[in-house]
């Protein structure tokens, strides 16, 4: 494995970062995690720029330009001979000193991308679905480091998944402030109701995922079912028909089962295996190419 750490490529066993980052000092960053699907970058354009709004968001200068930082994920997937691949790509205030003062971090950001493969759930999972639990955990408040931010402090989703696998589940739902569904640990969340289909708003304390707006796409173009955008409570999602989750891991995959609530028949539903399938098609045949663009050189 080839790991790429502010323009040069380490071995695994050799990449390293210094303990004095502000990164691992005081989860100063952020990071996008990418999919790549047979030889392709999936939505590579939309990741980097949440990227850029992050940055801007937490006051972090990028070490270098977009479209250099392009170039290094196309390439850290190439350089390890990966098709199907999960890109992490992660930015760090730097090293400085043992302050918070970000100043003090004068060598600039540090930037890294680990390209590897990745199997969040198995694939039995989209057939049965998930089991799903109610965190005790509240989303952070607008009026905090906004959720919009994909910062490197995820000790909150940690502690909710934390949650879910004591309960002997496999995803956490958080509320936000006024008790209105906001996200999962790590995923997005929509849920089906008489044919309509409705997920939180960003007013409800949500990171705009990637795949979520991917999944909107396809539910108004392929379904012809364009996503309602609105607060509701759990239970909203105990009456539902149906109930999915989304992200870049987990793609899209049903939640069968809520805080001890079957949902609709106990099995992944019809509307959700059609978007599966959508979805897949779509991220197989479309994408940044990694190894075409070598060729055409």
């Amino acid at each position: 494995m080839k790991i790429y750490i502010d323009g040069k490529y380490y071995d695994k066993d050799d990449a390293k970062v210094s303990v004095f980052d502000h990164g691992v000092l005081y989860g100063d960053g952020i990071f996008e995690g990418i999919r790549a699907y047979n030889g392709r970058i999936f939505r590579l354009e939309d990741h980097l720029q949440r990227l850029e709004e992050s940055a801007n968001a937490i006051l972090l200068k990028l070490p270098i330009p977009i479209k250099e930082i392009e170039k290094a994920i196309i390439e850290t997937v190439r350089l390890n001979g990966l098709k199907d691949a999960y890109i992490r790509l992660v930015v760090t205030r730097g090293v400085g000193d043992l302050g918070l003062d970000m100043r003090k971090c004068k060598a600039g950001a540090t930037l890294f991308i680990i390209a590897d493969r990745i199997e969040l759930y198995p694939e039995e999972f989209y057939e049965k679905g998930l089991t799903v639990i109610t965190s005790t955990i509240r989303q952070k408040g607008l009026d905090q480091v906004t959720p919009g931010v994909k910062s490197l402090n995820y000790l909150a989703n940690i502690l909710a998944r934390a949650e879910a696998t004591a309960a002997g589940a496999q995803e956490a739902i958080l509320l936000n402030a006024t008790g209105h569904v906001s996200e999962c640990s790590g995923d997005n969340i929509f849920y089906i109701k008489a044919g309509k289909i409705f997920t939180p708003p960003t007013s409800a304390g949500i990171l705009v995922g990637v795949t979520r707006n991917v999944v909107m796409e396809l539910c108004e173009k392929k379904l012809g079912n364009k996503v309602i955008e609105r607060n509701f409570p759990r239970y909203d999602l105990y009456s539902a028909d149906e109930v999915f989750l989304t992200g870049t891991g987990a793609e899209v995959i049903s939640a069968v089962k809520i805080d001890g609530r079957v949902i609709g028949k106990g099995t992944c539903g019809p509307t959700t295996k059609n978007l599966i399938k959508h979805f897949r098609d779509y991220a197989n045949s479309s994408g940044t190419p990694v190894y075409e663009a070598v060729k055409a050189k």
